[in-house]
């Protein structure tokens, strides 16, 4: 048998152009068609030891969905994706694949790795364009009942992941809509609500209870819930906001990026005037941070009609944590990079902000995280004219639930405690995983937490 041809070339993305979309909240990458799918899938070399699978962090079978796309048998592809991820169209756009499964691929070796999350992305919405989607039958009714605490991509998974076995699942929601830091977070034209209110609908077809408007360490504890469920999982995220304690934090015009980004997502400021909200738009725009948060920040800033974007970062490009496309497609829409500059003072006057004191950094030896530490240098400042700041520097652990749960061990930042094989935290029966156990982490990181926990609680309650 003659060895299959490499390609080293993706088949490439189709994109709004920036001059368009930075004028509305529609998706910058329009995904691919079945030609191109086809095309793109035909590129895998079916590897006998797929090396992809194991920077998957949910184990999906990679080769063989990808080799049905080839074929054109997308039903056959979205069902083998969803034995693993009923998270298929969230995933495929907002995982960072790059990092990941792609990272690992044979044939980024000599080229371009397979643009796995764009097929997995393909996959999900062709089955939506075709309406009703495949649910996973229920195995018989075991008679326990589990609790998730959070709808964001740790609870569901792990939701899902019970529901399959037959457990009655309970998920509880603080906000009004569910999906956490999918829905809040995450704006539209990187992951449109209507991909993550389609997903969550399908873990509903489980027989997944939502329940929403419920805090759990105030509508009801976590020593209330296990009275009537036999398990627990804690996935209420690390949405905390973060502050420098610099001078002048506290000004209007100030923002954490989970109000900011909140305010656009849930309350639809985006969509002004047809709905208005109070958050600041128009003028100068400064995103302080380098993550996807910030990028998120400062691409909505620009929707939202900011006539200037600014990004500050105390690093290099290099050490950007953001994802390499949404920086590329930052700058495509002109918003403008201040990198190794660090804020030492916000300014204001009457109240409100007006700009921010910054100091130029330079780079020294790797801290703990590999990346270069930052060094001021000294006597180097400059100010940064600004009606609007986001402060996009991570978050940290919302202390309510922690505060109101005894028993249950937090390490020194607040985050809960868990065993790593099984994330079973200190107290029987409870679980827990995502950003609450990590730190701000990616969605698929949390999901692959929430399927794990989700075996561990199977068995507990089976004990």
């Amino acid at each position: 048998m003659a060895k299959k041809k490499f390609d080293p070339d993706r088949v490439p993305i189709r994109r709004q152009v920036p001059a368009d979309r930075i004028g509305n909240f529609s998706e910058v990458a329009l995904g691919y068609d079945l030609g191109e799918a086809k095309a793109e899938a035909a590129r895998c070399l079916q590897c006998k030891k797929p090396t992809c699978v194991s920077g998957c962090p949910v184990n999906i079978d990679i080769p063989a969905f990808v080799g049905q796309v080839s074929q054109g048998t997308a039903d056959e592809a979205v069902a083998t994706v969803k034995r693993e991820n009923l998270l298929p169209g969230v995933c495929g756009r907002v995982c960072p694949q790059e990092s990941q499964c792609e990272e690992k691929c044979v044939l980024g070796k000599k080229g371009d790795p397979l643009a796995i999350g764009k097929l997995e992305r393909f996959v999900a919405d062709r089955e939506a364009d075709q309406g009703a989607g495949q649910v996973p039958e229920p195995t018989q009714s075991t008679g326990l009942a589990a609790a998730i605490v959070g709808s964001g991509p740790a609870g569901l998974t792990a939701a899902a992941e019970l529901a399959k076995i037959g457990h009655r699942v309970t998920v509880f929601e603080a906000l009004h809509v569910a999906g956490g830091v999918l829905t809040y977070g995450i704006p539209e034209f990187r992951l449109p609500q209507w991909v993550v209110d389609r997903e969550v609908g399908m873990l509903e077809k489980l027989n997944v209870e939502i329940v929403l408007d419920f805090v759990v360490g105030r509508t009801a504890t976590v020593s209330d819930l296990l009275k009537e469920y036999q398990s627990l999982f804690v996935g209420i995220g690390a949405g905390l906001p973060s502050f420098m304690g610099i001078p002048g934090e506290n000004l209007n015009g100030v923002y954490s990026a989970n109000e900011f980004l909140a305010r656009a997502n849930l309350m639809r400021a985006r969509s002004f005037p047809e709905y208005d909200t109070p958050v600041k738009r128009g003028g100068k725009a400064v995103i302080v941070g380098g993550g996807n948060v910030a990028m998120d920040s400062a691409r909505t800033a620009l929707r939202m009609g900011a006539d200037e974007v600014n990004i500050v970062y105390r690093r290099s490009r290099v050490e950007m944590p953001a994802r390499v496309e949404e920086v590329d497609h930052g700058e495509e829409e002109g918003i403008v990079f201040h990198m190794l500059t660090n804020p030492v003072e916000v300014l204001g006057k009457d109240g409100k902000v007006t700009g921010m004191v910054c100091q130029r950094m330079e780079l020294g030896e790797p801290d703990e995280s590999g990346r270069r530490r930052p060094v001021p240098i000294e006597g180097d400042y400059f100010n940064l004219d600004c009606d609007i700041m986001v402060m996009a520097i991570g978050t940290r652990a919302n202390p309510l639930l922690p505060s109101t749960t005894e028993g249950l061990d937090l390490n020194r930042r607040g985050y809960v405690q868990v065993d790593p094989e099984n994330f079973r935290t200190s107290l029987p029966g409870v679980f827990a995983g995502g950003d609450i156990v990590t730190g701000s982490a990616t969605v698929i990181e949390a999901m692959g937490a929430g399927k794990i926990a989700a075996a561990a609680m199977d068995a507990y309650m089976r004990r």
